[in-house]
């Protein structure tokens, strides 16, 4: 596939990604209509994955809208919309219980989120969300207050944390790409990254081929450089060290199976594997993954890399790429 030019207009950041249904849905929500998120729901359930995905855009994409309201005072019972309600209401639970945390608005917020999830549980046998939103709700927990936090965990070399929960939606959808995520970030609200690497290293072996839960390491490596005191050291690790190169060289192996078998990954998960290739020096690979993403970017991990000049490291690194295909 020929390689684009790195230009202003051709990069798009949308939440919908690759997926082009969603997209018109999460249009039309913005402007305060919801018959085609009606429609798109219909024709998602049946597919986990896909329903954890899409549900978690269109909620994001309500979120800030009176779209659900509005919606629930002419259908009541309209198919999907209490997922959606409860994907707004945890959204918000999460963001003022980080803003907030211990103030009386983030607690009130946050048993309202879990209302809405042992709600559309119950309105909804098999889904996804409600287990999602309860697992994104433990990070809020950090000190492990609340009993299903701290479940015993299937593998006795892990802590005690949400395993239920993963559980939960591991019986719908077994290797559930946001129930990793979220279990994930979990365990790094509690400061503690290294069982998040000990978390992967015991699943990932087992996820399927060209599955994008290979792409979770690369989170970890940009969390590492996150928390970094020495920023200039904490680049090192995708040339120095051998386990994060092989690493990152085993997610583009997954991302090119799921790729030539007409799979997409999601455009964040494409933006974190085309940077870690091209910070480990890896410029053609980098461009394919850049030219499969095309149009679309997504924010991060480049705006961890350079806070202030997010859209300059992601154009140079798009550019030095694709230099090296030439």
């Amino acid at each position: 596939m020929a390689a684009p030019t790195v230009g202003a207009a051709q990069l798009v950041q949308h939440p919908a990604g690759h997926d082009g249904d969603l997209r018109a849905a999460v249009e039309d929500l913005r402007r305060g209509q919801w018959l085609s998120t009606r429609a798109l729901l219909y024709r998602t359930w049946g597919d986990p994955g896909l329903w954890a995905s899409r549900t978690q855009a269109l909620g994001v994409a309500a979120g800030p809208t009176d779209v659900l309201r509005r919606w629930e005072g002419e259908e009541p019972r309209a198919f999907g919309l209490t997922a959606l309600c409860a994907r707004v209401v945890v959204d918000r639970a999460v963001q003022v219980g980080q803003q907030q945390p211990g103030s009386r608005d983030a607690a009130a917020l946050e048993e309202t989120a879990r209302k809405w999830c042992w709600r559309a549980a119950s309105v909804l046998d098999g889904d996804v969300v409600p287990w999602l939103g309860l697992l994104t709700l433990a990070q809020l927990d950090p000190q492990q207050v609340r009993p299903e936090h701290r479940v015993a965990a299937p593998d006795q070399m892990l802590p005690m944390g949400p395993w239920a929960l993963l559980g939960q939606v591991r019986r719908i959808d077994p290797w559930c790409r946001e129930a990793f995520h979220r279990m994930l970030r979990f365990w790094a609200a509690r400061g503690e990254g290294g069982v998040g690497a000990e978390f992967l290293a015991a699943y990932l072996p087992s996820a399927p081929e060209g599955s994008p839960l290979h792409a979770l390491p690369l989170y970890l490596y940009v969390d590492r450089y996150r928390r970094a005191e020495r920023k200039d050291a904490a680049l090192l690790q995708w040339t120095n060290d051998e386990r994060v190169r092989a690493a990152v060289l085993a997610a583009f192996s997954h991302w090119r199976a799921a790729f030539e078998q007409g799979a997409r990954w999601p455009v964040v998960d494409e933006s974190h594997l085309a940077h870690a290739l091209w910070a480990s020096r890896r410029p053609r690979e980098a461009a394919e993954v850049f030219t499969a993403m095309n149009p679309f970017v997504a924010p991060e991990p480049w705006v961890t890399m350079a806070t202030d000049r997010a859209d300059d490291l992601l154009r140079q690194a798009m550019a030095q790429s694709y230099a090296a295909t030439g």
